[in-house]
């Protein structure tokens, strides 16, 4: 009777230490500061999942830009993503270089580039950062390709890939070869723990030079059927795969009520596969277009499974603020190397060192940042 009394009260103090104090994603097995890879990373997703949070995903062009986004997350303790596009990946390491047509090199090194600055200061700033790529169409496999060979190095090399995850974007394409060419690449990737972003339906406007703003509006809403498919065709290869289903999203920023966005069919996505697999809730969704979203359509992606969500055109903006404010404030300083409203042989160095007005622009993009956060409830309680 006495042990029986002994294994209450532990069970019960237990109950209780989990009570009061819920699992943190630090707990998460893998979960480190710095780039998070394979069972970390994945394990990452699965708790956010499990409690109705995403992690935003920021698309960086410059080190300032990155920098602003760790700086956010480590304000918050907070995991972050860091995304590279490709025409991002080719500023990161100057528009000056040679960028052939389906050889894509600097949009290549840029990618490589920008991935090991974020592995070089990441794990400063203290919290669990992924390293993501974003939308490859058919056109830009080239890229992918140069990505995943540098994933494939680093693994040799490190035991772990350069890179969290990559993002495959055939969403142009019929959605059997969409898929197909997902499966090849993803056998690739999974022996190194990479995850795969797929896209399923179309996401409207325009990202990076691939220009969807034409498209009829019956494709920007996937069905039931076609989520099955890509569960069909990738899970045999691996789980740590995730879907950017189409519910009317739409990459920018438009009034309010001029983008039709459904998030409740995320649910009905579920439900299909719940029924046919028995457990409940089993895809992983991407929020795309998630710029200028209203709240509410959030947290409804947020109920049905979605763990991550892409930010960009409001960061720009946000970084841009920064800039045009501090212009707008400083402006009788900044109108030559010398003269001001202190007088006219006064030195105005200190206004236009781009060390100045780059770091205005960055508090403004990691206040951007940090709402992101909070809407998405990347948040410490």
């Amino acid at each position: 009777a006495q042990a029986i009394f002994g294994l209450r009260s532990t069970f019960a103090l237990h109950l209780q230490e989990h009570l009061i104090c819920p699992m943190s994603f630090w707990d998460v097995p893998g979960c480190k500061a710095g780039v998070v890879t394979g069972d970390g990373a994945w394990n990452l997703l699965k708790f956010a999942k499990e409690n109705k949070f995403a992690i935003p995903a920021f698309n960086c062009t410059t080190s300032s830009t990155v920098n602003a986004v760790l700086e956010a997350g480590r304000e918050l303790n907070r995991p972050i993503m860091i995304q590279f596009s490709e025409g991002g990946s080719a500023f990161f390491s100057g528009k000056a270089l040679p960028n052939d047509k389906g050889v894509l090199q600097n949009s290549i090194l840029g990618a490589v580039a920008g991935a090991h600055y974020v592995r070089s200061v990441a794990p400063a700033y203290g919290i669990p950062v992924f390293l993501h790529s974003d939308h490859c169409a058919k056109k830009l496999l080239p890229w992918f390709d140069g990505m995943l060979a540098a994933d494939e190095a680093f693994f040799k090399a490190h035991g772990e890939p350069l890179f969290s995850s990559h993002m495959l974007d055939l969403s142009e394409e019929p959605d059997e070869e969409n898929i197909a060419i997902c499966k090849k690449y993803f056998e690739k990737m999974a022996p190194l723990g990479l995850i795969l972003e797929m896209e399923i339906g179309i996401t409207g406007g325009v990202e990076d030079g691939v220009d969807n703003s034409g498209v009829s509006k019956e494709k920007l809403y996937s069905k039931p059927e076609d989520i099955w498919k890509v569960w069909e065709g990738l899970s045999p290869i691996s789980e740590r795969f995730t879907i950017a289903a189409a519910f009317g999203n739409v990459h920018g920023v438009y009034k309010v009520g001029n983008v039709q966005l459904r998030p409740e069919l995320l649910e009905q996505f579920q439900k299909y596969a719940e029924e046919k697999l028995g457990k409940p809730k089993p895809y992983f969704f991407v929020f795309h277009g998630g710029s200028g979203s209203e709240k509410h359509h959030i947290s409804t992606a947020l109920a049905a499974g979605v763990v991550k969500m892409n930010v960009d055109t409001d960061t720009q903006w946000a970084y841009w603020e920064g800039l045009k404010n501090f212009y707008k404030s400083k402006e009788a300083y900044l109108q030559g190397q010398i003269g001001n409203p202190e007088g006219e042989d006064k030195p105005n160095k200190s206004y236009y060192d781009p060390r100045k007005w780059v770091r205005e622009s960055e508090l403004t993009m990691a206040k951007r940042v940090k709402e992101a956060c909070v809407d998405l409830k990347n948040q410490n309680s």
